[in-house]
């Protein structure tokens, strides 16, 4: 059986209980050495066998899995954050559906979840924003071109924005040529719930400026939109005295 299992964030004891118990019991952990902390990897068992996928093929991840599935024995994809977000995972699940090897998906606490804790921060704010468009810049891997930066700026939701905190000035011009001001508040946010996490406030326009004067150039999330300032906000009604819901009568 393999197990694709989200390592969190960061923080070791953001893994979910699920998470680490396949972790304890796996026979071959294979992880994102990259990105996963190395702190998670003390939670594995005498004898269990560790691959660091960082310098692995897709072809070379996918042999130890139908090794370890030969030998009977369980293993754990570690992945950083939560699986569904920028994993590769579904060329993984293909290959093993091809093998009829059975796969479960555990999922994690993604970054995007640990750099709003890290700000205090609330995405969908009541008349700010409802909405959260979770993307990245074009790079060395191109993105479809209806999904780029500039089309989804036009809605002016919040944004986050993975795996492009090299490219900011570029960012920062595509965000402006898609309708955000230049005073729209942002925030990057740097390794999220490790040790070494940094929060930097700044603007759209500013978002090169204070990458650099940070050295931030990799690790981080950049989060754009009116909610990163958690001001002019609409009180919920949820909790308003005077609205009815299914659990309580509203005064008026």
């Amino acid at each position: 059986m393999v197990y694709f299992v989200g390592a969190g964030p960061g923080a070791p004891d953001l893994i979910t209980v699920r998470g680490q118990k396949l972790v304890s019991l796996a026979d071959v952990v294979i992880y994102a050495g990259s990105l996963v902390n190395p702190e998670i990897l003390k939670g594995t068992r005498e004898g269990c066998r560790l691959y660091n996928s960082a310098y692995m093929t897709l072809e070379e991840v996918t042999a130890v899995m139908a090794e370890a599935e030969r030998e009977e024995k369980t293993t754990v994809r570690l992945h950083t954050g939560d699986p569904c977000l920028y994993g590769a995972v579904r060329e993984q699940m293909d290959i093993l559906d091809r093998e009829n090897i059975p796969y479960e998906v555990c999922p994690g606490v993604s970054s995007f979840c640990g750099a709003a804790a890290a700000l205090n921060m609330e995405y969908t704010l009541p008349s700010v924003s409802q909405s959260v468009v979770i993307t990245r810049m074009a790079g060395r891997t191109p993105v479809p071109d209806r999904e780029s930066i500039a089309s989804f700026a036009a809605h002016k939701a919040v944004m986050v924005i993975f795996l492009s905190a090299g490219m900011t000035g570029k960012l920062s011009e595509e965000l402006l040529s898609g309708g955000y001001d230049r005073d729209t508040p942002a925030a990057i946010v740097y390794k999220a719930t490790w040790p070494e996490e940094k929060t930097v406030l700044c603007t759209v326009g500013t978002l090169e400026e204070k990458a650099r004067e940070h050295n931030i150039r990799k690790t981080a999330l950049i989060i754009v939109g009116d909610s990163v300032s958690q001001t002019l906000y609409e009180r919920s009604r949820l909790y308003d005295p005077d609205f009815t819901t299914e659990y309580r009568r509203g005064k008026d």
